[in-house]
């Protein structure tokens, strides 16, 4: 019984020997295989290769992640989720940035890119499929005010109020102690919030089953059969390959903006969907088991940590190695995410979903995509 045990943790980990052997790949023959980006083939070959294999170990990461949240409950689970996939964040972003010219709007980008694909495609796609198979879904109205309460304020100071308090001459940037006081916020802010929803308001993250109607009531997960130890170590496993390839995708990314001439924000909107999606199946696939709450555990607390936990290790990163971020949104990607946090108030305002506000939802997700290659 223990050996079809162990064989059936092979089967089911057989994504970490990819894994594996690509950065094993990378690292004793990365030189050379970075050596012809200049064919486009090689460079598509490349960067899908990298995206494929760091999206799949992502993934696990999340299943992992899944594992852990049913053996400790919710917020546990969902915070461990967020709290890696916020690490790939920062890792890629911090990678491009210090690699070949310097991109001061990269951060920028890839928080915006994180927020519409969070905020608008996340959340449309989850009410979408619950709403179609549900008609109306529920969620802790308590929980979804509290994370708005602290997305709001903290998206304002750090995405929009840059542009507005540069002191600096030319392109508007903060100021050593401007800089100091929007990490300080944006770290306090979450650190508080997390104290919140471990502790003290826990119930504000979970719901009650409102469902009568034993044939609507929301369908369980599958079970993990797997030790608590196992899910852990593994999850290191996979978050440790996924820090050292994610590095390893910078020379593409900035060949493709620096040398081929693409839009800055294709940098960003890269780095967002590679983070983002391991989430994105995890919100969704919880909306359609008809738990609406965790999907809005997941978009939620991912926005949440990727405002209060990445922009602060960014502009500590900048500082300790002289590269300069340029935080505050312009134009048309202002008015978009200002329309977006004021769109989420009226979602999450009332207890319960319908289709029609993922529909909306997603309508601003595709004026987003649009809007980068057309504004």
């Amino acid at each position: 019984m223990q050996t079809i045990g162990v064989l059936a943790l092979l089967r089911r980990e057989r994504f970490l020997a990819i894994s594996a052997l690509t950065t094993l790949a990378f690292y004793l023959f990365g030189d050379a295989l970075f050596g012809g980006l200049s064919s486009l083939y090689r460079l598509a070959l490349i960067f899908f290769w990298l995206f494929s294999v760091v999206l799949g170990s992502a993934l696990a990461v999340v299943r992992h992640a899944e594992g852990l949240a049913e053996k400790l409950g919710e917020p546990y689970g969902t915070l461990i989720l967020t709290l890696c996939i916020t690490s790939i964040e920062v890792v890629s972003i911090t990678a491009i940035m210090l690699h070949g010219e310097n991109n001061p709007t990269l951060a920028r980008d890839t928080l915006f890119a994180v927020t519409m694909i969070v905020l608008n495609g996340m959340v449309g796609l989850s009410l979408l499929l619950g709403g179609w198979r549900y008609r109306e879904q529920y969620y802790n109205l308590q929980g979804a005010n509290t994370y708005l309460g602290v997305i709001i304020p903290l998206g304002v100071l750090c995405l929009v109020m840059p542009d507005f308090i540069a002191t600096t001459s030319g392109p508007p940037r903060l100021s050593a102690a401007q800089k100091i006081f929007v990490a300080t916020v944006s770290l306090g802010l979450y650190v508080a919030f997390l104290a919140l929803q471990t502790s003290r308001h826990r119930a504000y993250f979970t719901i009650q089953n409102t469902v009568t109607d034993e044939s609507e009531a929301p369908e369980e997960a599958a079970h993990s059969d797997s030790p608590l130890a196992l899910h852990v170590i593994l999850l290191v496993i996979y978050m440790s390959l996924v820090v050292y390839l994610a590095e390893k995708l910078a020379p593409p990314v900035d060949y493709v903006v620096e040398t081929m001439g693409k839009p800055a924000a294709l940098a960003g909107l890269a780095m967002a969907v590679l983070v983002a999606t391991p989430e994105i199946i995890g919100a969704v696939r919880a909306a359609g088991r008809n738990n609406l709450q965790r999907s809005m555990n997941i978009f939620l607390g991912s926005v949440l940590s990727t405002i209060g936990l990445t922009i602060p290790a960014i502009i500590v990163i900048s500082e300790l190695t002289q590269h300069p971020v340029r935080l505050g949104l312009e134009h048309t990607d202002l008015m978009l995410f200002v329309l977006t946090l004021g769109l989420c108030m009226v979602t999450f305002s009332s207890g319960r979903t319908n289709i029609l506000q993922g529909g909306v939802h997603l309508i601003l997700f595709l004026a987003y995509l649009f809007l980068i290659f057309a504004g």
